[in-house]
């Protein structure tokens, strides 16, 4: 019993920190499973920790989420911007293409590509706002980069930094655009992962309110101080850190 809670309070560290920062959450949660075998993984725990992160953002943002009067325009901007990425991710996971983009060799790649790719995006100053210059362009130009978000090692939080970045938002806002969209992207892998539990004979365990507590708490307090730590620094520390893990992975591939 304490070993699988110890195993659930790590899968949710895994999920809470890595969800929102640029580095890849699947890719992450992928490994370290691989790796340890946590015989407490599975898919009813997975949606857990994907339910407490969504939880944790929907929390985080309830202002802005229930002020619905004075953010008509960017919500009606975020949903706009999910349906690419739950369209393709429907039919990447109906078909069963999206278990074999599951390959440690894929998510090597894929984390050293695309950290170089956030480092080139986040080079310069820029000073673009949410609130004067996300249009509908610019969201559907984010929306195209999200779909890469399918593939493991990508990050979805990574990517549309990336985006964002490159459209010449600011640091800062470009970082809220990117847990913005991560609402409908949770709430649709949620849906699709309660979809499979509900057809199955599931049994619901204290692990799983375990795993939405500590996945909330580490996402709220992870969303929290990278907003803090991005309006000060660059994002260089998570590309150098996505580089040692692709070497890494190089290492042990090759």
């Amino acid at each position: 019993m304490f070993h699988n809670i110890i195993e659930v309070l790590i899968l949710s560290a895994i999920q809470g920190i890595s969800e929102f920062l640029p580095i890849s959450s699947s890719a992450h949660l992928i490994l370290v499973s691989s790796l340890y075998e946590f015989k407490s993984s599975s898919l009813l725990i997975d949606i857990s920790l994907h339910l407490g992160s969504l939880f944790a953002i929907i929390y985080f943002f309830r202002k802005d989420l229930l002020d619905v009067k004075n953010n008509k325009r960017l919500l009606s901007l975020i949903v706009l911007g999910s349906i690419p990425l739950i369209i393709v991710g429907y039919i990447l996971y109906s078909t069963g293409i999206i278990y074999e983009l599951r390959n440690i060799k894929i998510i090597a790649w894929t984390t050293l590509i695309f950290g170089i790719v956030l480092f080139i995006a986040d080079r310069n100053r820029f000073d673009k706002k949410i609130s004067s210059n996300l249009n509908l362009q610019s969201i559907l130009f984010i929306s195209l980069f999200q779909m890469l978000s399918l593939v493991p090692g990508v990050s979805r939080a990574g990517i549309t930094i990336t985006a964002a970045r490159i459209l010449r938002f600011n640091r800062l806002d470009s970082s809220k655009i990117s847990f913005l969209l991560s609402i409908p992207a949770l709430g649709g892998a949620s849906f699709l992962g309660l979809k499979d539990v509900f057809s199955q004979s599931v049994e619901f365990n204290y692990l799983v309110v375990i795993a939405i507590v500590a996945s909330f708490i580490f996402s709220f307090a992870t969303v929290k101080f990278f907003l803090i730590y991005i309006n000060k620094f660059s994002m260089n520390a998570f590309v150098i850190y996505r580089i040692l893990i692709a070497l890494i992975l190089f290492a042990i591939i090759y």
